[in-house]
Order: C-alpha cells, then sequence, then structure tokens
C-alpha cells in the first residue's frame, strides 16, 4: 500500500491551537509559520499546556498577513506576522535559551486575562539561531520554539492500533489532534514511521530524528482544555514506552531539503 499524506497542521503559537491545512512550505525550522510564537511567563520561560490546558482553547488564525488569537467570551487581537519590532527579550525552551521580540502590550494583557497568569507573546527573530540537539539531528539543524526538532509526523495506522487497544480496554478512542503532529501519514502498518531514516514528500525531504516521547498534554482534550487523562500514556506505556524515549508515539525529523508539501503528496521512503 502507498504512504500519502492525509493531514498538514502547523501551531502558529507554541501550545495554542493548531490550523488545518491543505499544503505547506517546509522550511529550514519546519512548516512555515509552526510554532514561531511562543507564550513565556515573566521570566521569560515558556508556558505550555502541561501546566495551563486552557492554552487548548485559544484558536489562531493566520490571514491577511496577520496572526488573529481569539477565546470564548474575548474579542479577537491580531498582530502582524512580518513585523520585526518588538522588545529584545530572552526566552528560554527547556534547556535552550534564544532571542526574542515582545511585540505587542495588548496581546500581553490578553493573553494574562485569559490565561490567568502573568504572561507575555514572544515571536522568533529571522536572525536568530536555535538548533536541535546535534546527538539526533545532526550540527546546526535550525528549529522554532518547538520542544526540540523541526517537525513531528504520525501515522494513522498507528493512531488505529492505539484506538483499538483503548476501545478493547473500554475507553474512548482518541483524535489525531491528541498529539499535535506536523504531517500525518496513511497507508502501511502501525508504527512503520520507527524505522524510516529519510522521506521525500512532495518538494521537500525530512532525515529522522528519534522517536517522539510523549507528556500528559496527550491527556488534554484538544476541544476543551480539559485534563481527561490518564490515556493515552497509561495503555501506550504497556507497550511503547522506551528505556531513553520514554512513551513513544510518533517520530520528529529534520530538514534536508526545503519545498512545498500538500494532502495527497506520495510518501517515499528512502532509508
Amino acid at each position: 500500500m502507498s504512504l500519502t499524506v492525509s493531514a498538514l497542521h502547523i501551531y502558529p503559537v507554541k501550545g495554542l491551537k493548531g490550523l488545518d491545512l491543505r499544503e505547506a512550505r517546509a522550511t529550514e525550522r519546519g512548516l512555515e509559520h509552526d510554532r514561531r510564537w511562543m507564550v513565556v511567563d515573566a521570566a521569560g520561560e515558556f508556558l505550555s499546556q502541561r501546566v495551563l490546558p486552557r492554552m487548548a482553547t485559544v484558536w489562531t488564525a493566520i490571514e491577511d498577513g496577520a496572526l488573529e488569537l481569539s477565546a470564548p467570551d474575548m474579542a479577537p487581537i491580531r498582530l502582524a506576522l512580518a513585523s520585526e519590532s518588538g522588545e529584545p527579550v530572552r526566552v528560554r525552551v527547556w534547556s535552550s535559551e534564544c532571542d526574542a521580540l515582545a511585540p505587542s502590550g495588548e496581546a500581553d494583557a490578553w493573553l494574562s486575562e485569559y490565561l490567568g497568569i502573568a504572561c507575555r507573546l514572544v515571536r522568533m527573530r529571522e536572525s536568530t539561531r536555535r538548533t536541535s540537539n546535534a546527538l539526533y539531528a545532526g550540527p546546526g539543524k535550525l528549529i522554532g520554539f518547538a520542544d526540540g526538532y523541526a517537525c513531528l509526523a504520525t501515522s494513522e495506522s498507528s493512531l488505529a492500533d492505539l484506538n483499538a487497544r483503548l476501545v478493547a480496554k473500554g475507553e474512548r478512542a482518541l483524535p489525531m489532534n491528541r498529539f499535535r503532529p506536523n504531517i500525518v501519514v496513511s497507508g502501511g502498518r502501525a508504527y512503520d514511521e520507527d524505522a524510516w531514516k529519510e522521506i521525500a514528500v512532495g518538494g521537500a525531504v525530512f532525515r529522522a530524528a528519534k522517536p517522539c516521547g510523549r507528556c500528559q498534554v496527550t491527556t488534554t482534550d484538544q476541544s476543551t482544555g480539559e485534563v481527561i487523562g490518564p490515556e493515552p500514556l497509561a495503555t501506550l506505556a504497556a507497550y511503547r514506552e522506551h528505556p531513553e524515549f520514554g512513551i513513544m508515539f510518533g517520530m520528529n525529523w529534520v530538514m534536508a531539503r526545503t519545498g512545498t508539501i500538500r494532502v495527497g503528496d506520495v510518501v517515499d521512503v528512502r532509508a
């Protein structure tokens, strides 16, 4: 059975709701506009659904050269995508620090009110050179504000296997958005993606970095922000736990060649 791209997603602001796309430009940092913005606390530390599941209920949109944020009972707010203006700030994502810009006090106040914590919205400068862990990615592989790698890919077959196990236990089947992937692949067998070393999709080529170790964000309903747990982690831990990578679902990728990719593209596994 041939492998094809069945869905494409970006998350313009790390931790907030994502966007479904029909096509995307794969850049050196991953899919264009993916996780180029981030919410940080007063110390510049990133905030995520791990501690603020309410972040899942903030919608994002990109149109007419602007990023728009909206949320229940809040008037939408818009920010220019291309602007490099703003207060220079130093921010942290896990163990890496990098330069960013805080472009809007209005956006800071908007997010602080809705999330119930003093925070700021920051964007990555084009000149910022944040890179993935060279141990897995190789040297000099750029990323935005993603946890560690340019792109996350999952497969429909893997989710079908997981859901069959959940349903057999009397649990609910889960949607793919629990795993917040960039690329979803259809065809093939469950967890085939574990062994892929390099894939070509459309005009782009991706190289495998490491399996994605999953966290408690997967227990949060991405529609409501409700933490439901312990699934899917409890079930995955029974057969997908690795001593180095933790509870695995999906693969992290870095860019080997940039280019445009589309839903329906054939996925060519090269190694």
